[in-house]
């Protein structure tokens, strides 16, 4: 068995990752697209695809072998309301995340062409950024939900 404070420095160390990684990207992302630079959007598009691989991905794989095995080593049953919570909550989290992977990489992909060609953005990539930001805002908050009831651990 792996040594339980080992377990809860890789979690919280996995989790700050996950939400200081989702808070960098969307920064960055955001601020590059607002300032209309196409260079600059060409960028922040691909440092934001970039970061999400590197460190959002490997976050979001240790996450739940941690979680499960602290539960199982602090005697938590997995079906635990505010365990129950958490969980359903990170995979709310996935649901907003993988869109926004799928609609990074092709936005990013969109402003390289762009740029190369000498063509403006078109509309579509407008309606990405859109979506991209809008799924940001849920996932953000039950994260940030996830967090306390990691802290707090409420008994329902």
């Amino acid at each position: 068995m792996i040594d339980p404070l080992i377990l809860k420095t890789a979690h919280v160390l996995s989790s700050t990752v996950l939400f200081g990684t989702g808070l960098g990207t969307a920064f960055h992302g955001l601020a590059a697209n607002l300032r209309g630079d196409l260079k600059a959007i060409v960028v922040g598009d691909k440092n934001v695809v970039l970061a999400d691989w590197l460190f959002t991905t490997p976050a979001v794989l240790i996450q739940p072998v941690t979680g499960v095995l602290l539960a199982q080593d602090e005697g938590w049953p997995l079906d635990s309301p505010w365990l129950v919570a958490s969980i359903g909550l990170y995979l709310f989290v996935g649901a907003c995340w993988l869109p926004v992977v799928w609609l990074q990489i092709k936005m990013a992909r969109i402003a390289e062409k762009c740029l190369a060609s000498g063509a403006p953005l078109p509309p579509v990539y407008s309606t990405y950024f859109r979506w991209w930001f809008a799924l940001g805002w849920p996932a953000f908050t039950a994260m940030i939900a996830i967090f306390w009831l990691m802290v707090a651990k409420p008994q329902f």
